[in-house]
């Protein structure tokens, strides 16, 4: 590996074992192998490396969204496949040294943290674009923009929100099972609305 990798991977390493705010360039250097200098010509500042690193921890995720395949046995968009997708990505979560607390770190410090604040701002498109084909099926790249800043913008919400409530209080963080019995219910009442509304509210 030339330095630009060998930076990505000790920023990992890093923020696996510090986090955002107290992980240093030197410590980056220190476990990369590197120099200082590397990091202003690869990636411009360490929060801009940070950052990066962050999004490569989070890609490395997708095989664990996937599980064993049994995802792939249910139908795109039914609500079985958002119940096996959904328990495998809240399984992630579980572990109290999980990436997703890396997360919370980034809205709680965000002021200490702007470009790395920004960074992942401009990822949350591209993390909804690679959303909304483990859940409907399809191919990444075939995901409009609008589709991206519509469902795939719903399921990053529904995301961080689950990255929040296992960060905060695992105990009562909703699972799977829930989650989709809450999402049937809203299924339920909208239909059920739009049926009395094409009936003009008749019986």
């Amino acid at each position: 590996m030339g330095h630009r990798e060998d930076l990505l991977e000790g920023a990992k390493r890093c923020l696996l074992a510090k986090g955002f705010v107290r992980t240093t360039a030197r410590d980056i250097v220190k476990e990369s192998g590197t120099n200082l200098a590397s990091i202003g010509y690869h990636y411009g500042s360490k929060d801009a490396l940070l950052a990066q690193a962050y999004v490569s921890l989070v890609e490395g995720m997708g095989g664990a969204f996937e599980g064993d395949g049994s995802v792939d046995e249910s139908a795109p968009g039914s609500l079985e496949r958002f119940e096996r997708v959904w328990a495998n990505i809240i399984a992630t979560m579980k572990d109290p040294g999980s990436v997703w607390r890396l997360s919370m770190e980034v809205l709680a410090m965000g002021d200490r943290l702007p470009e790395v604040r920004a960074h992942l701002a401009a990822a949350q498109r591209e993390a909804g674009r690679g959303l909304v084909p483990l859940l409907m099926g399809g191919r990444e790249e075939d995901v409009s923009d609008a589709t991206a800043d519509t469902l795939g913008a719903f399921y990053v919400t529904l995301m961080t929100g689950l990255i929040a409530q296992w960060t905060f209080d695992p105990g009562s963080a909703p699972d799977a099972e829930r989650l989709t019995a809450g999402l049937r219910q809203v299924v339920e009442a909208a239909t059920a609305a739009e049926d009395g509304a094409s009936t003009g509210g008749a019986p």
